[in-house]
């Protein structure tokens, strides 16, 4: 069976990873949700970007800002300074890594993209500021559009909507259109679990992610630890591995193509399994 293939072009060249693909999450913040994913030291950042490379991330996703529920950002020079230390650290000894930065902030984007960031993967997809779509058009940066529901201080004070997979993917659609109206050529989509939806509209979303294959565009998944996750089994985020883990095959056989996790070596498991579940080979 062939391999499908994510093809997209950034300032620094054409690149082609094979769908799906992982997303390793490096958090430069003290207080992400997840304690294990924060990196407070050049040696830990080091260590643990070398572990995901090694363990077949394709993709590391850089965060300088906690976008946990009820959480507030911080001034954009201290979120733009703990990205550039960052981005030049991973540059000098990842020289080869393709490198996503979480941000709504085209004043932070930008200096990002210069430092050498391929890829801007905004919570808000262009609500809180509009400017980074331009930013990324001119940049040639893939953009990656996330649909939340309110921000990310109140999102899950009382989520509500009609229909979740109806609403998400008329946002995700409009979002594709004003994008490609920016000038973006490579736009991937994310469904935005956990941001501004309750227990029942994140697992109806994992239940009809196939819709979203409608737009052609590469699939971003975040389930990795999340609430979803471990307030239904009542376990903290450190014990959800396995339960990440069974929810990330799901998501792989209604369409995923990019895999944002914590734990890459364990979703490149996930990946060879859904590969071999695909097979339609007949055996004797």
């Amino acid at each position: 069976m062939s391999q499908e293939k994510i093809i997209f072009r950034s300032a620094s060249g054409l690149f082609n990873i094979d769908s799906p693909s992982i997303m390793g999450i490096i958090n430069v913040t003290p207080d992400s949700f997840y304690a294990s994913s924060r990196i407070q030291s050049e040696n830990e950042l080091l260590d643990k970007a070398g572990k995901m490379i090694e363990d077949g991330a394709k993709i590391l996703d850089i965060g300088a800002v906690s976008t946990r529920p009820g959480s507030v950002p911080p001034p954009e020079e201290e979120e733009t300074d703990r990205l550039l230390t960052v981005l030049g650290t991973l540059r000098q000894h990842f020289p080869d890594v393709i490198i996503s930065v979480d941000t709504f902030r085209s004043k932070v984007a930008r200096p990002a993209l210069k430092a050498g960031a391929q890829i801007i993967n905004d919570i808000s997809a262009g609500n809180s500021d509009p400017e980074i779509l331009k930013v990324c058009a001119e940049f040639t940066a893939p953009y990656i559009v996330m649909h939340m529901q309110g921000v990310p201080l109140t999102m899950q004070s009382n989520p509500r909507y009609d229909n979740v997979v109806e609403e998400v993917f008329d946002f995700i659609s409009a979002k594709i259109q004003q994008c490609i109206a920016a000038g973006i050529n490579d736009i991937w989509i994310d469904p935005g679990f956990g941001f501004g939806k309750t227990l029942d509209h994140n697992y109806s979303l994992l239940n009809h992610l196939g819709v979203f294959k409608i737009h052609k565009r590469p699939i971003v998944v975040g389930l990795s630890r999340k609430g979803m996750i471990y307030r239904l089994l009542q376990i903290k985020p450190e014990d959800s591995l396995s339960a990440t883990s069974a929810l990330h095959l799901q998501a792989l056989m209604n369409g995923a193509g990019i895999l944002r996790v914590h734990d890459a070596r364990e979703a490149v498991h996930m990946v060879k399994l859904y590969h071999k579940l695909k097979e339609n080979t007949f055996v004797k």
